[in-house]
């Protein structure tokens, strides 16, 4: 039996203990996390932050596993396979996983340090912010930025977010996207500079590159992230933007694997949460003898931040390409805009903003890599005629909560098992337990097959 090391402890891990043991692998597994916490859904910070959810409720389960807390490995000898640790103990292993994820990439503003300014990366940094009095500025304007510029209002501090761009998250949204964003939170209450910069901070007051002062008792950092290679950089593997890997996962040693935000594929990091799970399916498949590869994942990407339903899917760059089909549906007044490419009747690239009945829609289709309806608006709409498929006619393995990666299989198999309501399918898979988006299609699963059994019964009579 293989012993299995994995470095880091996040949902990268999580996800490939629970489908290496989902596919029989019944040798030893260790798993080293630097955190004092169990795993959890990072994702989730930013309602931990608002006070939606507690640390309790972002958890994962406990897996079959030797979880090591407070660990940090510091060295590998590959021609001994051995991980060294800060606690002097060594991990012998057959394959050797990285799934050391990403650090917070911290700005240098002269006068700006200590507890001035905080990242929003971890728990603790979640219970540091929460303990902050007076204005809060976050600076940068990304999706991390947005979700705790909205988590802290939700708090009850004046909050400014400042971001370098002309407008809120750029790499997920076009102009237009991002100009109704920034009028969002500007309706809510936060205040924006965009297209500024912080220049220096003294005694609770944060400069601006245009020369405004900003009050601001605590600063957050939402400004990037860096993949975490020292480890694989001191034992002499490949690192460019991340710790380089083939379609297998494999780096260029044959028995070290990296996955997660650490993993650099074909030359891109994604540094998203899907893109973690998806390569821990794959590398469970192969670890376990099946054959598989990796050649990249979908992206979609829901913003969580309370009262604002936005989605991004693909690549803003497909937005503007001009071989796309665009369609483009603006609704200023009511606050709703939703913009979509295809190409050879396929999406590339969507942005939906205020449209929550077309998200599901719209995510399967680009998911499953199906021909859109004729009925392009309908579609947009939220009709349910535009799409053909019911959610209980969709695949299985279909990821309805993408908070925490629940697909059809198994809420069908909770609804099985007892769960017939919402609340009860929530309680036992966790979906609508994040954003929330998911309640509208949990519920339309959970009603089709209360509908197919009564139809089953009806039939047998």
């Amino acid at each position: 039996m293989s012993r299995i090391v994995i470095v880091g402890n996040g949902p990268a891990a999580h996800r490939l203990v629970e489908r290496l043991r989902a596919h029989n692998h019944t040798g030893p597994i260790t798993v080293l996390g630097r955190e004092e916490h169990p795993a959890y859904n990072r994702v989730l910070l930013g309602a931990v932050l608002d006070r939606t959810l507690t640390p309790s409720t972002v958890a994962l389960p406990a897996l079959d596993a030797e979880v090591r807390l407070r660990v940090t490995a510091t060295g590998i000898d590959r021609a001994r396979r051995v991980v060294r640790t800060d606690t002097g103990e060594d991990h012998p292993y057959d394959v050797l996983v990285l799934a050391t994820g990403s650090r917070p990439r911290m700005p240098e503003i002269p006068g700006l340090s200590g507890d001035r300014l905080q990242p929003l990366r971890t728990l603790a940094d979640c219970a540091r912010i929460g303990s902050a009095t007076g204005p809060v500025a976050v600076l940068g304007g990304g999706i991390l930025g947005v979700e705790a510029a909205r988590a802290l209002l939700a708090r009850g501090h004046d909050v400014t977010l400042v971001h370098p761009n002309p407008h809120l998250m750029h790499r997920q949204l076009d102009e237009p996207g991002g100009r109704l964003l920034a009028e969002r939170l500007g309706k809510l209450g936060v205040d924006l500079h965009l297209g500024r910069r912080a220049m220096a901070y003294r005694r609770g007051r944060l400069i601006l590159d245009s020369s405004d002062v900003v009050l601001a008792s605590l600063v957050v950092a939402c400004t990037g992230v860096t993949a975490e290679t020292g480890l694989a950089v001191r034992a002499g593997l490949p690192v460019q933007g991340g710790i380089v890997v083939d379609d297998q996962l494999r780096t260029s040693d044959p028995r070290i694997h990296a996955i997660g935000d650490c993993a650099e594929h074909d030359g891109d990091t994604p540094g998203l949460i899907s893109s973690a799970w998806e390569q821990a399916d794959v590398l469970a498949v192969l670890l376990t003898g099946g054959d598989a590869g990796y050649r990249g994942t979908r992206s979609v990407t829901r913003l969580k931040a309370r009262g604002i339903d936005l989605v991004s899917i693909g690549s803003v760059d497909c937005l503007k390409s001009a071989d796309a089909e665009v369609v483009t549906l603006s609704d200023p007044a009511r606050g709703r805009y939703a913009k979509l490419a295809l190409r050879d009747e396929r999406i590339t690239g969507a942005v939906l903003f205020g449209f929550p009945e077309a998200i599901a829609s719209v995510s399967q289709l680009h998911d499953r890599d199906l021909p859109v309806p004729s009925d392009r608006l309908a579609l947009l709409l939220g009709t349910p005629a535009a799409v053909s498929s019911t959610p209980v006619e969709l695949p299985d393995d279909a990821v309805i909560c993408r908070c925490n990666n629940v697909t059809k299989r198994s809420l069908t198999a909770a609804w099985q098992g007892g769960a017939r309501s919402v609340p009860e399918l929530a309680r036992t898979t966790r979906a609508t337990t994040g954003c929330g988006g998911c309640v509208d299609d949990v519920g339309r699963i959970c009603g089709a097959l209360a509908d197919r059994i009564e139809h089953q019964k009806e039939g047998a009579a």
